[in-house]
């Protein structure tokens, strides 16, 4: 299910790069159209791990937001896209 481009919520997504779960958390958001993807490497950038603790609560990559809204890490993003759940939450 695809969603047009000019309706898609920016995305931001706390991220190491050889993490395999943010490589495939990034392939999903990518194949559910995001293009607006605001990728935070905490591996390159140190500071950034204490905003995405601030944010997010948790301190393990990848963390994914929506909008403002914290919907987690890649389980948690693979498991809104099953249950139906992540088409709308991508949509205004």
């Amino acid at each position: 299910l695809y969603i047009k481009k000019s309706i898609i919520k920016k995305v931001t997504m706390f991220s190491k790069a050889t993490c395999p779960y943010c490589i495939r958390a990034e392939k999903l958001l990518i194949e559910r159209g995001v293009t607006n993807l605001e990728k935070i490497s905490i591996d390159t950038n140190r500071e950034q791990r204490a905003v995405m603790i601030e944010r997010t609560g948790r301190n393990t990559v990848t963390q994914i937001l929506i909008g403002d809204k914290h919907v987690g890490g890649c389980d948690d993003l693979m498991a809104l896209d099953r249950a139906g759940e992540l088409t709308a939450l991508l949509a205004d």
